[in-house]
């Protein structure tokens, strides 16, 4: 009998497994390996600093930002006393769920099935990668942190069937010398509508590899077709394409994460990637570590709704960045001129130093109100066309 079942392994899943091993909970971590999330890869230096991850696992470190619009025009945006990391998913997932293992979670491969009941409680059934046996793994409770379209959450609570989701698609190059159009510690974000019409587009260095992707919500966008419109613009065509990976990536919190009883969903399965950057590593990490908090005072207490707990702790610390990064993609991403304006709003150095302060920190900045001030004011002169897009 396990006190938690985690289905999925990525930073979500491990890092729930890894937060209830080491507080005397008994845990089995259960993925099917073998699959990639396709990911920038960027995470901030809080990520690093809360959960406990070394330069080892950098595979680069960034100084820079560049924006990039329809037209061409961008803006190299500095990251001031500090350095965002970069991580392969390749290698980055496995190190979370052995670290998991090593504390004292067992961890198990295969795919998920279903979740049965009888008087002793849950049981998580999965098939066996080595085998193809089906197992059965009697549980108090079970953790669903197993991506977007998450089977644990479609079959066990409210609303978990219909999440909004953006496909995101990248492919990792072999990454080619530093040029005018390529730069090993910047990231360039493309917002351009012939390459996403909603969201944007990648180009994310991974030290000897690098990371070309896009997203949209938009159904009949060619993913794949984007994606080499994208390496051509930037003279990646010729870099040798490493490999190719897609996926969802939910676009708003669920409004209910538990089922009331036994399930509690996590990370992606429970939508929590940052609007607007797509961001999904750190938020993912939390979502793990308020889901395992959440279950460890549940099986403490023996109260079912300590369960609720997981979504009360997150969206307490981040549905007010959630929300503003909300509205700044339904401002910004509907179409090219909206994506103009932004590049051009970018050039602020205002809005530059806080928007990297949030970033790397967070939380939404409230040390300088005359900042924010300035930039709303800035922000709605550019909405309402009072100021024309800047040019270079």
């Amino acid at each position: 009998m396990y006190d938690v079942v985690v289905v999925g392994g990525g930073p979500s899943g491990a890092t729930a497994a890894l937060d209830l091993v080491n507080s005397g909970h008994k845990v089995a971590l259960l993925d099917r390996e073998g699959r990639i999330k396709p990911c920038g890869g960027a995470i901030p230096p809080r990520l690093m600093q809360d959960f406990d991850i070394r330069d080892e696992q950098l595979v680069a470190k960034v100084n820079t930002a560049r924006m990039i619009s329809p037209t061409g025009r961008h803006v190299d945006i500095p990251i001031e006393n500090g350095f965002v990391g970069m991580v392969d998913r390749k290698d980055f997932d496995p190190f979370l769920r052995n670290r998991a293992a090593e504390a004292g979670a067992d961890l198990l491969t295969g795919t998920f099935l279903r979740i049965e009941r009888d008087g002793q409680g849950p049981a998580v059934l999965y098939r066996e990668k080595a085998t193809g046996a089906e197992k059965r793994l009697p549980t108090k409770l079970v953790i669903g942190a197993d991506g977007a379209r998450s089977k644990v959450g479609r079959a066990e609570v409210p609303g978990g069937d219909k999440i909004p989701y953006v496909l995101a698609y990248h492919e990792i190059i072999k990454a080619p010398a530093k040029s005018a159009v390529y730069d090993p510690v910047r990231c360039d974000v493309i917002y351009d509508g012939e390459i996403s019409p909603d969201f944007y587009g990648w180009i994310f260095p991974h030290g000897d590899s690098a990371s070309v992707g896009m997203g949209t919500e938009v159904s009949s966008v060619d993913l794949k077709q984007a994606t080499a419109a994208l390496r051509n613009a930037a003279g990646l065509s010729d870099c040798d394409t490493l490999r190719r990976e897609g996926a969802p990536i939910p676009l708003k919190p669920l409004d209910r994460w538990d089922n009331g009883k036994d399930v509690l969903l996590a990370g992606d399965a429970a939508g929590v990637v940052a609007p607007s950057s797509g961001e999904g590593i750190y938020y993912a990490m939390v979502g793990g570590r308020v889901a395992a908090t959440a279950c460890a005072a549940a099986l403490a207490s023996g109260r079912v709704k300590d369960l609720r707990l997981a979504r009360a702790l997150f969206m307490k610390e981040h549905k007010m960045v959630f929300k503003v990064l909300g509205s700044m993609q339904n401002a910004y991403y509907r179409n090219d001129d909206r994506r103009e304006r932004f590049v051009s709003l970018c050039h602020d150095v205002d809005v530059q130093r806080l928007t990297f302060e949030a970033y790397m920190n967070k939380k939404l900045v409230r040390a300088r109100p005359m900042a924010h001030l300035k930039i709303g004011i800035k922000n709605l002169a550019h909405l309402t066309g009072l100021v024309a897009p800047t040019r270079i």
